[in-house]
């Protein structure tokens, strides 16, 4: 770690490679939400809070090293010993691709798969609420339009960051207290939608849901979401994959991977018919999720899938 005069500290965190840091950043670019995260010039940027401390976050590949380079500027910067552990959950850097390889390999699907793209991360999330404000948005609708509607939640409930020197990293995303209350009238989603993602944002609000205390047990958090109105499993496997690091979480509703395994073995069409087939790839269907939505994604030349 380095650290100068200007508030501003360097991590270089290692990973093992290989290391997909374009496919990684095409994720990321496809889900940013508007004025507070952004992919430009082959960096990851966002505006951050810790522990009383705003700062920006900027992650690059080193040039030469097996490492990303995460950048923190502002106040933040004096936590930076302490962001090094989320910035690694959230780029996944403590996968290990021989594993997951060698596990895969003798599965006639995700072995030519894993060969295309052996370097495959499960994209994390800085926060978990963020992540389950997406899903929810996210219900029913494209990939495309959850940003837009998710870029319109940060203007009406979000905080615009005064003298910020990134213009497309200039807002805190909205608290939880924050998104509980304000009026969402025409907003773009349905108002059951709406009355659901207002219910979880007031959950976590009231401590009823801590979704991003790391000493509460994952399970007891999965039957917390899946108690509230409009959150159902597809949500929770997914916020499990990305924010709490389930490598084995599998999202078993979702309409791209039931796709993907009825087109390669049509009589799978229902999740109960395809349990078999997908539990063989346990402990790491998280991966096996991603290597499937990767492949529409690269077919697609598109952020499509999860």
């Amino acid at each position: 770690m380095t650290t100068d005069i200007a508030h501003s500290a360097s991590l270089e965190l290692p990973f093992k490679a290989p290391f997909d840091w374009p496919r990684l950043l095409r994720f990321f670019k496809g889900r940013a939400t508007p004025g507070v995260e952004a992919v430009e010039d082959g960096a990851y940027r966002r505006a951050i809070d810790w522990a009383g401390d705003a700062g920006t976050l900027t992650v690059r590949l080193h040039p030469r090293k097996r490492c990303i380079v995460a950048t923190i500027d502002g106040a933040a910067s004096r936590h930076a010993d302490a962001l090094a552990a989320p910035i690694a959950r959230m780029f996944d850097l403590h996968a290990n691709p021989k594993a997951i390889g060698a596990h895969f390999a003798e599965d006639p699907w995700l072995a030519q798969l894993f060969d295309a793209a052996p370097g495959l991360r499960v994209p994390g999330a800085w926060s978990g609420f963020e992540l389950v404000v997406r899903a929810i948005v996210g219900q029913q609708v494209s990939v495309k339009a959850a940003t837009t509607i998710i870029g319109r939640l940060v203007q009406r409930a979000g905080e615009r960051i005064d003298d910020h020197p990134h213009e497309h990293t200039a807002w805190r995303f909205p608290t939880p207290a924050a998104l509980a209350a304000v009026d969402l009238a025409k907003i773009g989603m349905p108002g059951k939608r709406v009355a659901a993602l207002q219910g979880f944002a007031q959950a976590v609000a009231s401590g009823d849901v801590p979704l991003d205390n790391d000493t509460v047990d994952a399970t007891a958090l999965r039957a917390a979401l899946l108690a509230l109105p409009g959150i159902g499993p597809w949500t929770v496997e997914y916020v499990a994959m990305r924010a709490w690091r389930d490598m084995d979480a599998w999202p078993a509703s979702d309409l791209v991977l039931m796709q993907s395994i009825a087109a390669r073995h049509p009589s799978l069409v229902r999740p109960t018919q395809q349990r078999a087939r997908t539990d063989a790839w346990r402990p790491w269907r998280a991966y096996a999720a991603m290597h499937l939505w990767n492949e529409i994604a690269d077919r697609a030349g598109a952020a499509r899938g999860g």
